[in-house]
């Protein structure tokens, strides 16, 4: 496991996530995801550049720069907003704000993590008023096309919605899966303001594709309900998928650190297990969390790099 203060000392060090239960950093550059990992000790993602970084706060949004790389991230208390609807609204607002007056403002890859993503019936649903409120606060800002991203649910006892982005001074390529349906696309029963997200990114000057959270969908219907094997071989084909879409070969390796969000903690075992077996030598951070569909059990992003 990194240690954490030896990185943020590194001269290049842009992010550092922490999946687990540690006192937090003032550091703008440091996030405690609200995101439980099965790992002990617990793990921590760092993502590094190959330059100087300077980093700093504004207003609720703290931020690291270096390269030709941007780093971003909200936390905001839905209690202190008014619902999940409003407080998207008021961190992309600010997202789109600061970002929007930087070099490095090509957003590439958008993670989102919601208290109680499931909570709700039919346009009540929590998880479809954060997409409404996430559209009120891009605006247009994303009129040439959407970022990859992932939305998923914690189970902290705070309703904190924290969202963090990649940005570069570069544009990147957007991927589709020819198996899927766009999800800015979907039909009215996935709500009246669709998810804005493309499957994937390929980064500039990078050979890596950043992926979207990635489940059992064909189409735009899930698929296997409540039978997580199925699932999980399902959403395998759909990350071949992307990789042949993006024209890159077939398979990852142990370069390609993936993350596996897992609804019930009793599925955490197995699902490690089929990852192992199916994709050995992978890296695989499983983490506990709620998929925006009541009936997913599982879902799955990361990167590939060629």
């Amino acid at each position: 496991m990194a240690d954490a203060e030896a990185a943020l000392a590194e001269t290049g060090t842009l992010a550092l996530f922490d999946f687990g239960a540690r006192a937090r950093r003032d550091d703008p550059r440091c996030l405690q995801v609200a995101l439980e990992s099965f790992d002990a000790p617990s793990t921590l993602e760092i993502w590094q550049v190959d330059a100087p970084v300077e980093s700093g706060v504004a207003g609720d949004l703290r931020w690291s720069a270096g390269g030709g790389w941007l780093y971003a991230a909200i936390e905001l208390d839905e209690r202190d907003h008014g619902g999940p609807q409003a407080t998207a609204a008021r961190a992309y607002e600010q997202l789109r704000a600061f970002v929007g007056q930087r070099a490095e403002h090509h957003v590439l890859r958008i993670w989102n993590y919601m208290a109680a993503i499931n909570q709700g019936e039919g346009d009540a649903e929590r998880y479809k008023q954060f997409c409404i409120g996430r559209a009120e606060g891009m605006g247009d800002f994303f009129a040439e096309g959407f970022p990859a991203a992932t939305a998923i649910g914690h189970h902290g006892e705070v309703p904190l919605l924290q969202v963090y982005l990649l940005a570069c001074d570069q544009p990147g390529q957007r991927v589709e899966n020819p198996r899927q349906v766009s999800a800015w696309r979907y039909p009215r029963q996935y709500g009246s303001t669709p998810p804005s997200f493309a499957r994937a990114m390929s980064l500039p000057a990078l050979d890596a594709l950043a992926i979207s959270g990635t489940a059992a969908v064909v189409g735009h219907a899930s698929a296997h309900h409540d039978d997580l094997d199925a699932q999980l071989e399902e959403t395998l084909v759909n990350l071949e998928a992307l990789l042949a879409s993006a024209g890159m070969s077939a398979g990852f390796d142990t370069q390609s650190p993936l993350k596996a969000y897992v609804r019930h903690g009793v599925d955490a075992a197995r699902v490690n297990d089929f990852l192992q077996q199916r994709l050995p030598g992978v890296p695989v951070l499983v983490l506990h969390g709620d998929i925006c569909r009541g009936e997913l059990l599982v879902e799955i992003d990361g990167w590939r790099y060629v």
